[in-house]
């Protein structure tokens, strides 16, 4: 699943549209369309939109035998 695909699920069950998550990004949803078609997020990207949907985003690495990093 991309990274665009994962947004879009979160504004269904956020019950917002994707131009809504955009301006509350501060940012037009031209913009921000441009961003999901280059799949161009960075992690602070990722966190603000955590942030402004009022959930949790997590990174992490995780290795073969289970530890994550």
């Amino acid at each position: 699943m991309t990274i665009s695909e994962q947004i879009k699920i979160l504004c269904v069950r956020n019950n917002i549209s994707v131009s809504e998550l955009a301006r509350r990004l501060g940012t037009s949803p031209q913009n921000f369309n441009g961003k999901m078609q280059r799949e161009s997020f960075s992690v602070v990207d990722m966190e603000r939109i955590a942030k402004v949907t009022g959930t949790t985003f997590r990174r992490e690495f995780v290795l073969s035998n289970g530890e994550t990093i």
